[in-house]
């Protein structure tokens, strides 16, 4: 080849990379300007204080989904006006909950080859008081209403309650004493009335009494859920009700809200709301005709929040818990909220 004829070649080959460098900007330009206009449209978020301790108005404090600087952060809006205006913290978590001053925070490390987890329990100034490693990828995160006892789940194999093929592993932490147990499966289960041993036992969903002492959380083996009351003096575990999922205890103890596998709908969104009385046992479908793959949260004692797909990833709905009404949007853009004060 003549010194001429490379010359060409060489030109021709810059003048291919310079196209494809040229419609790679493009591209992502694009991807920013909509980025952008999403973020325009959205919730304001701004950057200010957040805390999780009590005061004379009642907030909710919740995973920020809007696109730009504060998304992953916690922020806070007032719970009279969910819409508005929203304070971002600066501290980023995948999971969260808080009650009585103490907030519980999954995390991830990103790392230049894979990320890791970490659950960091917070003060009421969400600075961080312990901190430690997780096994697996943060799915449910819980706090007592005393802000005693918190609770989180992961996901140890498989990353969706959608199919079968997953593994948890639910650890629950006393904040007072730093005793931590980093597996329901080493409380003692019963099952249907018999001490329960079986190697695919797996727990998640833990929702705190407010008696500092017994829970209930989704206990799954053979191919079934369960809801189970446990104890944390005895550090027991015992079957109460088939085909429940991520419960959510009401603030005056009488009743789980709660996700159900109904036939007949698709395997990637087999769930329905119902709402358990647990004096009589008796079920009550909830107003959400979508499937909702959510722990919820109690607003009240008449309603429920939980998070749906939506442009930012999800947006928070509320529903009353007695089969009536309809599902409200609460706000865009928002995930895992706590009600505080």
């Amino acid at each position: 080849m003549t010194l001429r004829n490379k010359i060409l070649v060489l030109v021709a080959a810059l003048a291919v990379l310079a196209g494809v460098a040229t419609a790679s900007l493009l591209h992502a330009a694009g991807r920013a300007d909509k980025k952008n206009q999403i973020q325009a449209g959205g919730p304001h978020v701004s950057t200010g204080t957040v805390s999780l301790a009590s005061g004379s108005e009642r907030r909710i404090v919740f995973r920020n989904m809007a696109w730009g600087p504060h998304r992953d952060e916690l922020a806070t809006v007032a719970a009279t006006a969910p819409a508005g205006p929203r304070t971002a913290s600066g501290v980023k978590c995948l999971r969260f909950y808080a009650a009585a001053g103490t907030g519980i925070c999954l995390q991830a490390e990103r790392g230049a080859v894979t990320d890791s987890y970490r659950a960091v329990v917070l003060d009421a100034g969400l600075k961080e008081r312990a901190h430690y490693g997780l096994p697996g990828i943060p799915t449910r995160a819980r706090v007592s209403p005393s802000g005693r006892w918190v609770a989180w789940t992961v996901f140890v194999g498989g990353d969706s309650y959608a199919g079968t093929n997953f593994s948890t592993r639910t650890a629950v932490l006393d904040t007072r004493t730093g005793r931590l147990t980093s597996s329901l499966e080493d409380f003692t289960a019963t099952l249907d009335g018999k001490e329960h041993h079986a190697a695919d036992t797996n727990f998640w969903g833990v929702t705190f009494a407010a008696d500092d002492r017994h829970f209930y959380a989704t206990m799954a083996t053979g191919g079934h859920t369960y809801l189970v009351r446990g104890d944390l003096a005895a550090r027991m575990v015992t079957s109460l009700h088939t085909n429940v999922e991520c419960p959510s205890l009401s603030p005056d103890g009488t009743r789980i809200v709660y996700k159900k596998r109904v036939p007949g709908l698709p395997a990637d969104a087999p769930w329905r709301l119902y709402a358990l009385d647990l004096a009589t046992m008796r079920e009550t479908a909830l107003a959400e005709p979508r499937s909702v793959d959510d722990q919820a949260v109690w607003q009240d004692g008449d309603t429920v929040a939980y998070a749906l797909a939506g442009d930012y990833g999800t947006d928070l709905y509320t529903v009353p818990a007695d089969g009536t009404g309809k599902p409200r949007r609460l706000l865009t853009a928002g995930l895992a909220p706590a009600y505080l004060g």
